[in-house]
């Protein structure tokens, strides 16, 4: 038999992993189940880990050399695991290897471009064809193929923490500024259209012809319970309870306005996608980090980064769940990055240490904790 390690780097590196189920995690807390597929992805071959947590599945792309380590990391924190190729199906069981007969043939790597969306191509959806997106026939143009897969992106992280909301009653959403509302029309057609709930989402902004023509075009297309209001993130009455609180491309500290509103009503989930990151841009030293901060670039995406690590620290003291994920690839737009937060205990002192720790290193003074202290 050969030695795991060796095993591995054999499937990757010759590409002869068909696919990988890891499962019975050592220690509590990880994920039940891991499976790895090879895709090809933008014409380079890849694997697609889908991780199956208690009330969701996501979803992750690696190329090979990525997938390898990542494989080899998971293998040293699961007591068991199936990778098969077409040569044979290989039984690890602990730090014990058995080779048995293939069951899985050798499969071609699925492109992703043949993935279901949520919304899919050649079925008309009325808002995208007003929008723009789709012809009247239901095919996307070819100039707003980005905006169809952010659209279907966006909705399949919403798809994910749907089982989270209530699951009975009109479901109160609140889009923190909606700006053109691509992604508040297909909030309010994934939870109505493919979820068939009863919603009230109001989009706010700051901008009166948007909401105007939003307003308008939420009326000519008959969407009930959606509408759209002029107003600060601040100042905004919610007149009850909140399910869900979306914030997308909130410039700087408007992010942190909208999560702390959030925070306050206790909504079953949270999502936000940032934009700038000025704040942290102009506050942020280190002695250690200097050389990597003299570079403007690099102390922009920096910041970003750190910014958005302390947002779901915070988000966790105060009782939520948080992952930050990749909401479109980086091609498309450098707003990449979700901050996904679901309800759950909060964390406790040990997590609080760390968030003090990151903060002070790098002589930040965030927004939004100043926020939640109110």
């Amino acid at each position: 038999m050969p030695a795991l390690a060796e095993l591995v780097a054999r499937l990757f590196d010759e590409e002869e992993l068909t696919r990988a189920v890891i499962s019975k995690p050592r220690v509590s807390g990880l994920p039940a189940r891991i499976v790895v597929e090879p895709i090809e992805l933008r014409g380079r071959g890849s694997y697609r880990f889908t991780t199956h947590l208690a009330d969701r599945t996501t979803h992750e792309n690696l190329p090979v050399s990525a997938a390898r380590e990542r494989v080899t990391a998971l293998l040293a924190e699961y007591g068991q695991a199936l990778l098969q190729s077409a040569e044979a199906d290989w039984q690890v069981l602990g730090e014990t290897v058995l080779r048995r007969a293939p069951t899985r043939p050798t499969v071609g790597r699925r492109h992703d471009r043949r993935k279901r969306y949520l919304i899919e191509e050649g079925i008309p959806v009325p808002f995208l064809v007003e929008l723009g997106v789709m012809t009247a026939t239901g095919q996307i143009r070819k100039s707003r193929y980005g905006k169809f897969r952010q659209v279907n992106r966006f909705l399949e992280l919403v798809d994910d923490i749907v089982p989270l909301l209530p699951a009975r009653g009109t479901l109160r959403v609140v889009d923190f500024g909606c700006g053109k509302s691509y992604l508040t029309f297909a909030l309010h057609h994934l939870l109505t259209k493919i979820h068939g709930r009863e919603v009230e989402i109001v989009g706010l902004d700051l901008k009166r012809d948007v909401i105007d023509a939003c307003s308008a075009l939420a009326e000519h297309s008959g969407l009930a319970g959606l509408r759209f209001e002029f107003g600060e993130i601040g100042n905004f009455d919610a007149k009850g309870e909140v399910d869900l609180v979306v914030s997308l491309h909130a410039c700087d500290t408007a992010t942190d306005d909208a999560l702390a509103q959030a925070v306050g009503w206790r909504p079953s989930a949270i999502l936000a996608v940032p934009c700038c990151h000025k704040e942290a841009y102009g506050q942020i030293r280190s002695d250690q980090l200097a050389p990597l901060l003299r570079h403007g670039l690099a102390r922009e995406r920096f910041a970003a980064l750190a910014t958005d690590a302390l947002r779901a620290q915070l988000l966790e003291l105060t009782g939520y769940r948080t992952q930050l994920v990749e909401f479109v690839e980086l091609e498309h737009t450098a707003k990449n990055i979700l901050i996904r937060a679901v309800r759950a205990p909060a964390a406790g002192a040990e997590a609080q240490r760390s968030y003090n720790n990151l903060r002070d290193s790098l002589g930040l003074s965030p927004t939004l904790e100043r926020l939640l202290r109110r």
